[in-house]
């Protein structure tokens, strides 16, 4: 099938289109009905009506955008009506949900007369937080945004015009660095004169360049103040007219600095790029075709060629979902009036600092494992980075505040835990224990540390204050990474083959000795196998946490820390348990990773510790020992043991939570359930804590929800170690060992 028929399938597809609404508020009984319309709506009603701006308390207003357009000016497809726009703006509204967590409406007007649409648009604001302009054709959109942004308390943001202004700004920013030049000098070649083109260059003024320095070429040639003064160009376009000698692009690009495609593919040429100064920068943004390709200009040139295109098979994409859903969550959050330039300038700046930064291995994975360094094929975030959330919009609220635009303010210190929380509730949790782990760092050994990933992990590590990272390997190896990669840190190396670690020797050998280790195999051990060497180290108290397992099995990477280190004196067995993250809940799964056939003992054991850890998270734990039978209603040894167990905890003085079993898996999570027909159960509420009764069992059922059932999983971490050691799984991302690292020192400050 085309491309064509798999997009006529996919929006073809029951339901038809992309978007639903969906409730946010229960409306399972008669009284759930009656608080979301009659007569429970009279109270927020009156509320509003006393005080409109409690329309921001009682409705969704404040999260809730108009993508509106009349489908005069579509992207590639020109003036094709409002109806036929449709599928459009619904996928805008996709965009705006899916990266920022907001919700639209989107509206499709039929009426080409600027002052009507204005008119229709204007007497929607009690509806709407903000409104999205949407593919209206010039100079109509710089009539209906301006008078509209004037009317309206609310933020108006014609995207066609600002959000490749803002996209390519930070692009700029970041180019002009590369290519060591400043701003003010730089000058800059636009092909093309709408409306997109006039917002970029405006823009660019902004951001540090300077007007005089812009020359802006249409379809008749360069923008001359000789043409401006002959009436051959409208009013817009007057503001960048130039007072030079007449001529086309080829003659305006010549000792040019940089080009900025707003126009038609194809129209540029290797030799006008060979014209240009050094180290030019393209930004060749006509969709599908851009006006030079990526190839094409790059080899145009020896020097070094910046490219930007408006596509996504080529490095430097400008793609306006990196702005328009950032810049709304920022200004609908401090119910901003509207969306400034400051605002615009904040999101750009800060566009151009995130691309500085390492990339997660997510985004990595999403672009085939490209390599994704700042440099000249790496200047722009790639859009399914989600990171842009949580660090653009901190600065455009900032900016609406510090410029006036803000009518509420924000803690933009608790803000961004806010905003990560609607990423996930994975990453809610995550930020309880980073937070904590903050207050008080630790020292985090990293048991594999020539590897790219730690390298990159302990450089976050450090970075964001978490730990004191301890990369474990040879120095000369993991300084050289470092380098390679860009990262501005100087890694603390613990290296085994070059420093003087006997006493490390000595007390493996006196661990072991009569265990299987001569003093000559302990000393062996240490100087190469870093595991051994990272669990001497935390067990004599040189680092206060372990982490490895990243290219090991589980198994041997378990081995060398319950050897060394052991489990707490009061704790006969270690656990690993998952937290998964559901979007309005989470369950901490035990054991996925350690104990096979548990019997009642261990049951309670790994109860216990793993109820300990959901405190970590600020989580009162509620535990469920599972089985296929409900108190009873199978007696066999296999359903005695969590029977057993639940009957040890309930009786230990020690155990200050609610816990029970044994019980079927939809008995512990189900209220109506528990509630209903076991209302003599000790669990009140369901379960947060869920004991598996196997090894096997506990494995499936964290791996089926988290497949099945969508959830996010943080872990395995270990529990029940005498010093906190946790076990990586082979193949985790750079967040997961920065996670696990947080989680380590949070069991430290316990110690």
């Amino acid at each position: 099938m085309s491309l064509d028929d798999d997009a006529l399938e996919y929006h073809r597809i029951d339901p038809p289109g992309k978007v639903e609404i969906s409730t946010t508020k229960p409306t399972n009984t008669q009284r759930d009905l009656s608080l979301a319309y009659s007569p429970g709506v009279a109270a927020p009603c009156m509320a509003i009506h006393e005080e409109e701006r409690d329309a921001y308390t009682y409705t969704a207003k404040g999260n809730l955008v108009g993508v509106i357009s009349n489908g005069s000016a579509v992207l590639g497809l020109g003036d094709i009506g409002a109806q036929a726009s449709k599928p459009v703006m619904e996928g805008k509204g996709v965009l705006f949900k899916r990266f920022a967590d907001i919700d639209v409406f989107d509206l499709e007007l039929d009426e080409n007369d600027p002052d009507q649409f204005i008119e229709a648009v204007a007497s929607m604001e009690p509806t709407f937080g903000g409104i999205n302009l949407e593919d209206i054709k010039a100079p109509d959109c710089f009539v209906i945004e301006e008078r509209l942004s004037e009317r309206m308390d609310i933020p108006v943001f014609h995207d066609d015009q600002h959000g490749t202004a803002i996209i390519s700004g930070a692009a700029l920013v970041n180019a002009a660095e590369i290519a060591g030049k400043s701003l003010e000098d730089l000058e800059i070649v636009f092909s093309g004169a709408g409306a997109s083109a006039l917002a970029t260059a405006r823009f660019y003024v902004s951001l540090g360049a300077r007007k005089e320095n812009i020359q802006m070429c249409d379809s008749s040639g360069i923008i001359t103040e000789t043409r401006a003064a002959a009436g051959d160009v409208n009013e817009y376009k007057r503001e960048f007219a130039r007072d030079v000698p007449e001529g086309d692009l080829a003659d305006a690009l010549e000792g040019a600095d940089v080009f900025v495609g707003l126009s038609v593919g194809g129209i540029v040429s290797q030799e006008m790029v060979r014209s240009m100064a050094d180290n030019p920068i393209i930004f060749a943004m006509a969709n599908p075709d851009p006006e030079i390709g990526y190839d094409e200009a790059k080899a145009a040139r020896d020097d070094d060629v910046i490219m930007a295109t408006g596509r996504s098979d080529f490095p430097n994409q400008v793609n306006n979902v990196l702005g328009f859903p950032f810049l709304f969550r920022g200004a609908l959050d401090v119910r901003a009036t509207d969306i400034n330039e400051d605002m615009k300038v904040a999101a750009a700046r800060a566009l151009a600092d995130l691309a500085r930064q390492d990339v997660p291995d997510a985004v990595v994975k999403a672009y085939g494992d490209e390599p994704l360094q700042f440099g000249p094929d790496y200047i722009i975030p790639k859009p399914v980075d989600p990171r842009v959330l949580f660090q653009v919009v901190p600065a455009v609220a900032e900016a609406a505040m510090e410029s006036g635009a803000a009518r509420t303010t924000i803690d933009l210190d608790t803000y961004e835990a806010q905003l990560e929380a609607r990423l996930g509730k994975s990453r809610e949790m995550m930020r309880v224990v980073l937070n904590k782990a903050k207050s008080e760092p630790k020292r985090v050994a990293l048991a594999e540390g020539e590897d790219e990933k730690m390298i990159r992990a302990a450089y976050q590590i450090q970075e964001q204050g978490i730990a004191e990272p301890i990369l474990i390997g040879d120095e000369e190896k993991i300084v050289g990474t470092a380098t390679k990669l860009g990262l501005d840190f100087t890694p603390v190396v613990a290296d085994p083959t070059a420093g003087s670690y006997e006493s490390y020797a000595d007390r493996l050998y006196e661990l072991r000795q009569r265990k299987g280790i001569t003093r000559s195999e302990a000393s062996d051990l240490i100087h190469r196998d870093t595991n051994y060497f990272g669990s001497v180290m935390v067990e004599k108290g040189d680092a206060d946490a372990l982490l490895t397992g990243l290219t090991h099995h589980y198994p041997s990477a378990l081995k060398p820390p319950l050897q060394v280190i052991g489990t707490a004196d009061d704790v006969e067995y270690a656990a690993g348990v998952y937290l998964l993250t559901f979007k309005n809940r989470i369950v901490f799964c035990a054991d996925a990773t350690v104990n096979q056939a548990p019997d009642e003992e261990v049951l309670a054991e790994v109860t216990k510790q793993t109820g300990k850890l959901a405190r970590r998270f600020n989580v009162e734990p509620r535990a469920a020992l599972l089985s296929y039978s409900n108190f009873g209603s199978v007696d066999n040894e296999g359903t005695r043991k969590p029977r057993r167990a639940a009957s040890m905890l309930q009786a230990d003085p020690e155990v200050d939570f609610p816990v029970d079993g044994e019980m079927q898996a939809d008995t512990a999570v189900v209220e109506d359930i528990l509630q209903g027909t076991y209302e003599f159960s000790a669990l009140e509420e369901p379960a947060n804590v869920l004991v598996f009764p196997n090894l096997e069992s506990g494995n499936i059922g964290y791996k089926l929800l988290q497949r099945l059932g969508g959830a996010e999983a943080i872990g395995p971490m270990l529990v029940g170690m005498d010093r906190p050691v946790h076990v990586l799984q082979r193949g985790d991302e750079v967040k997961d060992i920065v996670n696990l690292a947080g989680v380590a020192v949070v069991d430290a400050q316990q110690e």
